[in-house]
C-alpha cells in the first residue's frame, strides 16, 4: 500500500514508521505543523510542534529512507481544537482535546488530504490495534501493553477512518521494547522523554492559559443548598472534581473535604459538595459514533464497559440508544464525571463507540 506516516518527531510514531516500511508498504513521512509559532526547543515532555520536534522527526525519516514533509495544520488545529477547548471550557464544560485532535485532525482532515492524494492509508504511533472479525470487517480493539494502550483517544474513529488506518505498535508488549527497537534501528529518538498533558499548553498551567483567552469574573462558590461557601476568580478555571485551590471561607459542618460538583457559566456560580456526591447513576450524550460495524440492534440494552477518562478503569455498564441519546448506566456510580468528557464503550477489548456527555444523572438521594 502507499501509507503516509504521520511522524511527531517521538519514538512511537518513527518506530510504527519503520514498521510499515518492513511491511513492504510505499512510505512517506508527514509532520504535522499544528502550531503558527513553534518554540525552538521543548520543554522535558512538555510542549509539541516545536523545531526541534520537526527536526527529530525528519532526521528519522533520513534514517529510513522515506520521502519527508512538513504540512502546516495550524489554521485547521486552531479553529477545531483549540477553539474548540476555550469554546467548551467557556460553556462549563471538561473538554479532551487529543479526542478532538485524533477526530478531526490527524483521521479527518490528514486522512482526507492523504487519500485524495493517492494514499491507501494513514500510519500513526497509537497503542491500539485493527482487528478482522468474521465477516472481514475491520474493529478497533485495546493495545497488548495495557499501560500504555491509546484505544480510548481513538474511540472517535469511524469505519471508514479504521478503513485507512494503520497501528503498527498494537501488538507490541511493551514500550521498552519499542525504545528498545529504535535504538537498534539507530533512530536519535530512542530515549527521547514521551509527551504528556494538553499539547498546546507547553507549561501544563491550564488555569493561567485560559485566563488569557477568556474573560473571568469573580462569582461565588455555594453549596449544593444553595449557601454562599466562599469567592473564586473565574468559574471557568474549575473542574468537575476538583478538591485543591478553592480556598473557601466557611468549612462543611462536618469538617471534610468539598468537591467541584458543578460550573454554572450563566450564574458564574461554582457548586461544591462532599464527595459523595460526586456519585453519577447515569450519563447520556447525543453526540455518539460507532467505531466500526454498530450494534444489530442499539436501541435494545446490553451489557458493555464504559471508560471516561484516558487512564482510568472501564466499569461495567449497561448501554441503550434512547430519543437520540447513547445512554450509559454504570452497575456502580462513577465519580467526577463532567459533561464534555468522552465516554467510551467497550464490550471486551474492542472500542464499540463513544459519546460526548451531555447530561448526567447523580446517584446521591435528593434532598427532602
Amino acid at each position: 500500500m502507499r501509507v503516509l506516516a504521520a511522524m511527531s518527531g517521538g519514538v512511537d510514531s518513527a518506530v510504527a514508521a519503520a514498521r510499515a516500511v518492513d511491511a513492504g508498504h510505499d512510505v512517506v513521512g508527514v509532520h504535522l505543523a499544528l502550531s503558527r509559532m513553534p518554540g525552538t526547543l521543548r520543554t522535558g515532555s512538555r510542549g509539541c510542534c516545536t523545531i526541534e520536534d520537526s527536526m527529530d522527526a525528519r532526521r528519522a525519516a533520513d534514517r529510513l529512507g522515506i520521502p519527508f514533509y512538513v504540512w502546516d495544520f495550524s489554521e485547521r488545529f486552531k479553529l477545531d481544537v483549540v477553539d474548540d477547548f476555550i469554546a467548551e471550557y467557556a460553556s462549563g464544560r471538561t473538554p479532551n482535546p487529543c479526542m478532538r485532535c485524533n477526530e478531526r485532525i490527524k483521521f479527518a482532515a490528514l486522512l482526507e488530504k492523504a487519500l485524495d492524494l493517492g494514499f491507501d492509508a494513514v500510519c500513526t504511533g497509537h497503542y491500539a490495534s485493527i482487528v478482522l472479525d468474521a465477516d472481514g470487517n475491520r474493529e478497533l480493539h485495546r493495545a497488548s501493553d495495557e499501560a500504555k494502550d491509546q484505544s480510548y483517544v481513538l474511540g472517535v474513529l469511524t469505519a471508514q477512518q479504521l478503513a485507512h488506518a494503520l497501528f503498527p505498535l498494537g501488538s507490541t508488549p511493551s514500550k521498552a521494547q519499542v525504545r528498545d527497537e529504535a535504538a537498534a534501528r539507530g533512530l536519535a529518538v530512542a530515549s527521547k522523554p514521551d509527551s504528556h498533558d494538553i499539547c498546546f499548553i507547553s507549561d501544563g498551567d491550564t488555569r493561567g492559559w485560559l485566563a488569557e483567552r477568556v474573560e473571568l469574573k469573580p462569582g461565588t462558590i455555594v453549596d449544593s443548598d444553595g449557601s454562599r461557601v466562599g469567592e473564586h476568580e473565574g468559574a471557568l478555571a474549575y473542574t468537575v472534581g476538583q478538591r485543591r485551590g478553592l480556598r473557601l471561607g466557611t468549612p462543611a459542618p462536618d469538617g471534610r473535604p468539598r468537591f467541584v460538583l458543578e460550573i454554572r457559566p450563566v450564574s458564574n456560580e461554582v457548586v461544591v459538595g462532599p464527595k459523595e456526591a460526586l456519585a453519577i447513576a447515569e450519563l447520556a450524550g447525543s453526540r455518539f459514533s460507532w467505531a466500526g460495524r454498530p450494534p444489530a440492534d442499539p436501541a435494545t440494552p446490553f451489557e458493555c464497559f464504559v471508560q471516561i477518562r484516558a487512564h482510568s478503569d472501564p466499569e461495567p455498564a449497561v448501554a441503550v440508544l434512547r430519543d437520540g441519546e447513547l445512554v450509559l448506566t454504570p452497575s456502580s456510580p462513577l465519580l467526577g464525571v463532567a459533561p464534555g468528557q468522552t465516554a467510551v464503550v467497550y464490550v471486551g477489548t474492542r472500542v464499540l463507540g463513544q459519546c460526548t456527555i451531555d447530561r448526567t444523572v447523580s446517584a446521591a438521594p435528593a434532598r427532602v
